[in-house]
C-alpha cells in the first residue's frame, strides 16, 4: 500500500532552488543603503507577525467560547461507537512495552470494538520476548513480526499491518505513549461528532522535570498545540504529529496508506489528507503523554529528521498546495507557516554570511525578533492553559526568555538540513528515539 517512490533527484533539485532563492533574499538587501535594506524584513515582519498574532488571538478566543459550550465533551453511546485498531510500531522498546500494553488494556472502550496491534520491527533486545509473554494475558493484543532489514522505516511497519486491520478507525501511537483511561472514548467521540478525517491529540511531556532541555520541549509542545488550534479556528491547516493520531480508515486508504519514501510519515499524511479533502482536527484534552529526549545529541538527531520531513512534504506536494484544491485560507496559512518555519532560518543564515563577507550589518533582524516574540506569546498562551496530564511549565519571564532562546536551535537545524538535502542524495533511515521508560 506504499506510495510510488519519489525521485530523490527531484527533491535535491527543488531543495537547491529553495536554497538559492533564500540565499538571494538574504543577500540582496546588503546591496542597498542600510535604511532601505531593512524594508523587506520590516514588511515581512508586519505580514507574518500579523498572521502569528491573529492565529494565537483566535485560539484564545475560541478557548473562551469552548468553556461556555453546554454540550462540550459529549460522548457517543456504546452502540454508536465505531471499531478501533490501535497500531504501534516498536523497535527495541523493552523499557516501555509493558507499560504501553498495560495502559492500553484499561482503556474505557468496548473490548469487542478494540484491537491492539504491535509491529515488532526487527527488535534486537527483549521486546519480542516481552510481547510474547504479554499476549498470554491480553487477548486483544496482536503481534506482527518484521525483520530488521524489511525497509520502509516506520511507514513500512505500519503499512505491513494494514491488511490485517478491520477497524473503522486507526489510532497510531509511539511505544512510549501513555493515555488516560477515557482518552480513546473522548477522542473517537470528537472525531465522529465533527466528521473529521483525522484527529491529533495534544502531546504532553512526561519527563519535563528531568532537566531544562525536557522542560523547554514540554513548553514547545504546548506552544505547538496552541498554534495548531489557532490555525484550525482560522480555517488553516492542522498537522498530524505521529504519536496520538486517530485516522479514519477509509481516508487512509484513499491516500494510499503511509508513505515509505519520507522520514516523517505523519507530516506527509497530513498533506495528502488535505489534498484529498480530508480535514484534520486537534484535541487539547486529553493529551497523549510521551518522553522528551534528554540530551542535546538526541535532540539534534530528532530535529534534523523533523526538518527534513517537513521540507520534503512541501517540495513533494507543492503544485497541489498552491492550487484551487485548497481554500484561500488554507493556502495563506501554509504560505505563512512555510515562510516562518523554513524560509526565515535559511534567509537569516544567508543574511549573516553576507553581512560577514561584506562587513555590513544584518538586514533581517527585525523579522527574526518578531518571529521569536510571537513564539513567546504562543508559549504563554499554551502554558497558561488549563490542561489534563502532566503539569505544564509555568511561563514565568525568565523561563519564557530561556525557552525563546532555546527555539533558536531551529536557525541552525533548518539551514544545515537544507544544505545537506541540496548537496547529498538521501538514504532513508528510520532514526530511532531512545525511550527510557519514565
Amino acid at each position: 500500500m506504499a506510495l510510488a517512490a519519489v525521485n530523490s533527484e527531484h527533491r535535491r533539485g527543488k531543495t537547491a532552488l529553495f536554497l538559492i532563492a533564500c540565499g538571494w533574499a538574504g543577500a540582496v538587501p546588503h546591496w542597498l543603503e542600510y535604511g532601505r535594506s531593512l524594508l523587506p524584513a520590516i514588511t515581512l515582519a508586519f505580514v507574518l507577525g500579523g498572521y502569528g498574532l491573529r492565529t494565537i488571538f483566535m485560539r484564545d478566543r475560541q478557548q473562551n467560547l469552548d468553556k461556555s459550550e453546554v454540550n462540550k465533551g459529549k460522548l457517543l453511546s456504546h452502540e454508536n461507537l465505531p471499531s478501533v485498531d490501535v497500531l504501534v510500531a516498536a523497535r527495541d522498546e523493552e523499557a516501555v512495552v509493558n507499560t504501553l500494553v498495560e495502559g492500553l488494556s484499561v482503556l474505557r472502550y468496548p473490548k469487542e470494538k478494540l484491537s491492539i496491534w504491535v509491529i515488532d520491527d526487527g527488535s534486537q533486545d527483549r521486546t519480542s520476548d516481552l510481547l510474547t509473554e504479554l499476549t498470554k494475558h491480553f487477548h486483544n493484543l496482536h503481534i506482527i513480526q518484521r525483520p530488521i532489514d524489511a525497509g520502509g522505516g516506520k511507514s513500512g511497519a505500519l503499512n505491513q499491518a494494514l491488511n490485517d486491520l478491520k477497524g473503522d478507525w486507526i489510532l497510531v501511537l509511539d511505544a512510549d505513549a501513555q493515555l488516560q483511561e477515557d482518552s480513546l472514548l473522548r477522542l473517537v467521540s470528537h472525531a465522529v461528532d465533527g466528521d473529521w478525517a483525522a484527529v491529533q491529540l495534544r502531546k504532553a511531556v512526561i519527563n519535563a522535570s528531568s532537566n531544562l532541555l525536557t522542560c523547554f520541549q514540554a513548553m514547545e509542545m504546548a506552544m505547538d498545540a496552541a498554534i495548531q488550534q489557532g490555525r484550525l479556528v482560522g480555517g488553516g491547516v492542522v498537522e498530524l504529529r505521529g504519536n496520538g493520531q486517530l485516522i479514519k480508515r477509509n481516508w487512509l486508504d484513499k491516500c494510499g496508506g503511509f508513505n515509505e519514501e519520507t522520514v516523517t510519515d505523519d507530516l506527509d499524511l497530513s498533506f495528502r489528507l488535505l489534498i484529498e479533502g480530508g480535514l484534520v482536527s486537534i484535541l487539547w484534552d486529553p493529551p497523549v503523554q510521551e518522553e522528551a529526549v534528554e540530551t542535546v545529541s538526541a535532540l539534534w538527531r530528532q530535529r534534523q529528521r523533523w526538518a527534513e520531513g517537513g521540507l520534503q512534504r512541501f517540495f513533494d506536494y507543492f503544485p497541489s498546495l498552491i492550487s484551487n484544491q485548497l481554500t484561500f485560507a488554507q493556502r495563506n496559512d501554509l504560505a505563512s507557516f512555510f515562510l516562518l518555519q523554513y524560509a526565515l532560518p535559511v534567509i537569516s543564515f544567508a543574511d549573516l554570511v553576507t553581512a560577514f563577507i561584506t562587513r555590513t550589518l544584518p538586514a533581517y533582524w527585525p523579522l527574526s525578533i518578531v518571529a521569536l516574540s510571537i513564539s513567546g506569546v504562543a508559549y504563554w498562551s499554551g502554558c497558561r492553559s488549563v490542561s489534563e496530564g502532566p503539569p505544564l511549565p509555568s511561563p514565568r519571564p525568565l523561563k519564557l526568555f530561556m525557552a525563546i532562546s532555546y527555539l533558536a536551535h531551529w536557525f541552525v537545524v533548518i539551514p544545515w538540513v537544507t544544505i545537506r538535502m541540496a548537496l547529498f542524495q538521501k538514504t532513508l533511515v528510520w532514526e530511532k528515539t531512545i525511550h527510557s521508560g519514565q
